[in-house]
């Protein structure tokens, strides 16, 4: 296949770190190579492809503690989104596109769990990766009532931009599966089921119960 899919486990607190290509065009991406830039790398050798840029869906240090080591590696710039904490050779704005050959990534910018966070859309093919804004069952920690409600906004948003079809491949592996897609996610994941934001405020409260009572990990 042309199209370069990879999923990796690169380590910390189960994190997936992501490669995709255009093997044809021999170029490819790293988004979030975080403790293993070194596999990480070696897998885009693996798939013949030259890594041209190092994406963060966001700042924290478990998604961003590699990118010095990959951009020794590859000698490809590091972008992420407005307000990281950085160091970045690109700040991307929300509607930037990200291209690798004939194929490239969109950005969301859905601040939430932290003011930089980025979302990413693969065109053609409408794979998200949503970071720690959405994981499979579950969405991302927040800070305060006003971080959630920005994070409630930003998920809405992906659920009226992005199509039903679209697979989900999230930050960590937090979930029962290692991805999902947005219809799923949107029959069955309880956040994104609550009625309203006052809905979700209270189970964002209350979710160390509501996984005791529902035998969730």
């Amino acid at each position: 296949m042309r199209f370069i899919f990879e999923q990796v486990r690169v380590g910390g607190d189960r994190n997936f770190g992501y490669l995709l290509g255009d093997r044809e065009a021999g170029e490819g991406i790293l988004v979030d190579p975080s403790y293993d830039p070194e596999l990480m790398v070696s897998r885009a050798q693996a798939q013949g492809l030259q890594i041209t840029c190092i994406l963060n869906t966001h700042g924290h240090s478990d998604h961003s503690n590699g990118n010095t080591a990959a951009k020794a590696l590859t000698g490809a710039p590091v972008a992420g989104g407005p307000g990281h904490p950085g160091p970045l050779d690109k700040v991307l704005a929300d509607g930037d596109r990200i291209g690798f050959g004939d194929f490239s990534l969109r950005a969301w910018h859905v601040p939430g769990h932290c003011p930089d966070h980025l979302a990413f859309l693969t065109e053609p093919f409408s794979a998200g990766l949503t970071g720690d804004l959405l994981f499979v069952g579950k969405v991302g920690g927040t800070g305060s009532d006003a971080d959630a409600r920005q994070e409630w906004d930003s998920l809405h948003r992906l659920l009226m931009d992005w199509p039903a079809y679209a697979t989900l491949w999230p930050g960590h592996d937090y979930g029962a599966r290692p991805s999902s897609t947005v219809a799923w996610e949107r029959a069955s994941n309880p956040f994104l089921l609550c009625p309203d934001v006052t809905a979700f405020l209270r189970l964002k409260a209350d979710w160390p119960a509501f996984k005791a009572r529902n035998g969730l990990k």
